[in-house]
């Protein structure tokens, strides 16, 4: 009871600016409700806000966002979803190849510190902030590495949410190709559903599950760099464990489950929808509340290098999927 009173402030303004962005992005479909929570988001960012609200806006732009992407699993059929994902492996294949390279010789290049430079590509590659947060303890990274990246990453999650979907109609991309662009070349789950949704409800559903299908590759690349680590450190400390339980994305197998129960289980009719636009009501929460966590001045602040660093990456992430797409993969 004490948890749920500490987080009810700030899931109810996440809420109240959910609502606005909700039934304006009803309106205004090419702007879209998830884009309009973050901005109104980014806006009362700016305000002082009391430290009560802190909780719940954390809360909401974590775990809330998890939740939500489980109920968008009661709109999915499981045989898509397996389909999708084979059809996406190659991709996926070069476009993690193509991110990982980039900023280990941009890194060096810029001169970008190590473990900054292995944060964010990851982040870069995998999901964001998740992948980030991930990584940090089994690379042994200090609060200053984990900020610049988190700030760097966020920033291109910002501006790929309103940036992808004007690029996807102004290059003329269908809901398949557009989905597959932005479940593999954008950063973190949050604004590939922004960024998806935004441009349809068929790109959303699928950047949602290329995204997730993504995300996994946490476990191989966390468990890579914890051998690599332990093997350039000297000795065996009880600080090198890690646990698979505290990286591995929980909420997928929620998905998952939920895909299952949609797919073989006769459902009452209209209740998997429901339940998805459920979801999709949450992720604007998730959004504004995203928003608010924004510090722009503190981004500016980080240094330029991280930041440079992340825009090559970014931009060698998302050439590379198109072309990829353009060269290998059949579009619909």
């Amino acid at each position: 009871m004490k948890t749920i009173i500490s987080i009810l402030p700030g899931i109810l303004i996440s809420f109240a600016i959910a609502v606005p962005s909700w039934l304006l992005g009803k309106s205004y479909p090419i702007i879209g409700s998830p884009v309009l929570g973050i901005l109104f988001g980014m806006i009362l960012s700016f305000w002082k806000r009391p430290a009560i609200f802190d909780d719940g806006i954390k809360y909401s732009s974590k775990k809330l966002l998890q939740y939500s992407i489980i109920l968008l699993g009661f709109d999915m059929n499981l045989f898509n979803v397996f389909k999708v994902g084979s059809e996406t492996f190659i991709l996926m294949c070069f476009t993690l190849t193509a991110a990982f390279v980039t900023a280990f010789i941009a890194g060096k290049l810029l001169k970008v510190e190590g473990k900054t430079t292995i944060l964010i590509g990851v982040g870069t590659s995998i999901c964001g902030g998740s992948a980030i947060a991930a990584t940090a303890p089994v690379i042994h990274a200090d609060d200053d590495n984990v900020a610049h990246s988190i700030s760097t990453i966020f920033l291109f999650n910002v501006i790929a949410a309103f940036l992808f979907p004007f690029l996807g109609h102004v290059l003329g991309m269908s809901d398949y190709s557009f989905g597959l662009w932005t479940g593999t070349a954008v950063n973190d789950t949050s604004s590939v559903v922004a960024a998806g949704y935004t441009f349809s409800n068929a790109a959303g559903n699928l950047a949602v599950i290329v995204k997730l299908t993504r995300t996994l590759m946490i476990i191989p690349v966390t468990l890579f760099l914890a051998l690599y680590t332990s093997k350039k450190t000297s000795g065996t400390r009880s600080g090198n464990r890690y646990s698979i339980a505290k990286i591995f994305p929980w909420f997928v197998l929620g998905f998952a489950i939920a895909s299952v129960v949609n797919t073989f289980l006769p459902l009452p009719q209209g209740l998997g929808s429901s339940l998805a636009q459920i979801g999709k009501f949450v992720i604007v929460m998730a959004m504004a509340s995203v928003g608010l966590n924004t510090n722009v001045v503190k981004l500016i602040k980080g240094g330029n290098r991280p930041i440079l660093l992340g825009f090559i990456c970014w931009a060698v992430l998302s050439l590379t999927s198109l072309i990829v797409q353009s060269a290998i993969l059949s579009t619909r």
